[in-house]
């Protein structure tokens, strides 16, 4: 009695393993940069938050208002990364595989709202 052929190889095997590795330490590298990133767009939002509601020239709407925007900022590439990674969950693709381009969309959006944060502080004088 012979066994039956799988029809995959070590091979295969090997190269899957693989792939899961590539994408856990992309996954892993891209959302410790995309945090980071948030984390000091954080900072720096929530310190001109502060300083725009505890002055008293500014208005109630100004106080109530610039907080919110700054939070939707800082939210917004979070926001877009759960989206991506429900399209790909969707689309039937397993959970390590559709998180690569979320992580990716995070890191993407935190790169353009950092970059957007530095001209802004650059040419705000």
């Amino acid at each position: 009695m012979s066994m039956g052929y799988s029809g995959t190889t070590a091979a295969d095997r090997e190269r899957t393993r693989a792939e899961r590795l590539t994408e856990g330490l992309t996954v892993g590298v891209a959302s410790v940069l995309a945090f980071v990133l948030l984390a000091g767009l954080a900072t720096v939002f929530g310190t001109t938050a502060w300083h725009l509601v505890t002055d008293t020239g500014t208005t109630a709407s100004s106080r109530l208002s610039t907080p919110m925007v700054l939070l939707a900022l800082v939210a917004l590439p979070v926001v877009l990364a759960c989206l991506v990674f429900r399209s790909g969950r969707r689309k039937g693709m397993k959970q390590l595989t559709a998180m690569v381009p979320a992580a990716l969309t995070l890191l993407g959006a935190s790169v353009v709202l950092y970059a957007a944060l530095c001209l802004v502080i650059r040419y705000a004088d």
